[in-house]
């Protein structure tokens, strides 16, 4: 059995991907084996593809999709065959159309929730709910700063606020991005390009700045970032569009107002096994309540996959972007 897949054999930049015919093979013990009826697009598969985050060439690349459960192996009692199901943390190589995981990467999917909206919600949701629920658990009274506050997390983090009662300050570049966040639920939006972020800041929460926040941007909102908080307030650095934040001189945390720095991963949120499947119960619940609503703004073929990479890494998307096997 084969299938069509995107791999590449080096690192470099979206050209580098090719569409290619691989083998399938059955699902081993603990595996099952899913045809895919959506993919989801991140900006962590450019980080792969251009070798910023390391794997054994040749690969794959992806990790987060959406379809049925075609054939199940010996062990797995949690799924069987035609379980619509969903995935956020499967092994890299998702960019294809028939893919083999281990059942515990897998999770049930509610019927109300179609493919296409969870492949695009899995990671970015799981994502949102680490850092809202887990790494600074949110309780409904703070204004927070998030960065890039109209794209397809940000989107996510802007509804989940909302929903929290949570007075969420979001970081845009152009007018029409600010006007998404808002629609979106964000509490206020500042448009770097045209505004000082860190006098805004300090403009709407009345001097007193903010607790948290969450900053996926990386080297380019580093230094504004730190001074957007509180004393004794917490950086959340959890990705690196602009660049990865380095030579972090660790004394201006306590220049700064003692302040506290952490870089979460999502995999680490996704273990043990029950607190996978509880995050992704509280994301679809507020999915069925009608609280997170997903935008599936673009679908790409595989044979439009460079331009699919070059449309994330020139931030012209808004919202969520799927790859179409």
């Amino acid at each position: 059995m084969n299938t069509q897949a995107i791999q590449i054999d080096r690192h470099g930049p979206p050209d580098v991907m090719r569409v290619v015919e691989l083998d399938v093979r059955d699902p081993g013990p603990d595996e099952v084996r899913v045809r895919q009826h959506a993919v989801g697009l991140n900006f962590i598969d450019l980080y792969f593809r251009t070798g910023h985050y390391k794997a054994p060439l040749p690969h794959g690349l992806g990790m987060e999709g959406a379809g049925v459960v075609e054939a199940v192996g010996a062990g797995v009692k949690s799924l069987k065959e035609r379980d619509r199901v969903a995935y956020a943390a499967g092994p890299l190589g998702s960019y294809c159309g028939l893919y083999v995981l281990p059942a515990a990467s897998v999770v049930k999917l509610p019927a109300a929730i179609g493919f296409e909206q969870a492949a695009a919600v899995m990671l970015k949701g799981l994502t949102v709910q680490y850092l809202f629920r887990q790494t600074y658990r949110l309780q409904g009274h703070e204004t927070i700063l998030f960065h890039a506050a109209a794209g397809g997390v940000g989107q996510i983090a802007c509804q989940w606020a909302r929903a929290l009662g949570v007075k969420l300050i979001g970081t845009v570049s152009s007018e029409e991005k600010a006007r998404l966040a808002r629609e979106h639920g964000a509490w206020a939006t500042i448009n770097y390009s045209v505004e000082n972020m860190v006098e805004r800041v300090r403009e709407l929460t009345g001097g007193a700045k903010v607790p948290v926040v969450y900053d996926s941007v990386g080297k380019d909102t580093w230094e504004q970032s730190l001074d957007c908080l509180q004393t004794r307030g917490l950086m959340v650095s959890f990705g690196g569009s602009s660049g990865p934040v380095t030579g972090v001189d660790l004394g201006i945390l306590g220049q700064k107002g003692s302040l506290f720095v952490t870089r979460p991963t999502l995999h680490t949120h996704l273990s043990p096994r029950q607190r996978y499947e509880d995050s992704a119960k509280e994301l679809f619940a507020l999915m069925g309540a009608g609280k997170i609503r997903i935008d599936v703004a673009r679908r790409y073929r595989f044979d439009q996959v460079a331009q699919a990479h070059e449309d994330l890494a020139a931030r012209r998307t808004t919202g969520s972007s799927v790859l179409i096997p």
